[in-house]
């Protein structure tokens, strides 16, 4: 996980959300469909993008074809910057 967006998003989740700062998220794992982050998290989730990255999320981008894995969620901030 050399990416540093990757990187601070999977940190992020790992001790804010699911409250195990010393866990590591494989980039493809995934988020939504799996459980580990349900819909209350999801809206953190975007805060944290738009405070962090600088970028702005849309309300109906809110779902798992976008937010299900680091590297869809990387891929979209990157496209944005």
């Amino acid at each position: 996980m050399s990416d540093e967006v990757i990187t601070k998003l999977a940190e992020y989740i790992a001790a804010e959300i699911l409250k195990q700062p010393g866990r590591v998220l494989d980039p493809d794992e995934s988020l939504l469909t799996s459980g580990l982050i349900d819909s209350f998290h999801l809206v953190d989730l975007a805060l944290f993008v738009e405070d962090n990255f600088g970028v702005h999320l849309d309300d109906a981008e809110l779902n798992a074809s976008v937010f299900d894995s680091l590297n869809q969620l990387a891929d979209l901030i990157r496209s944005r910057q």
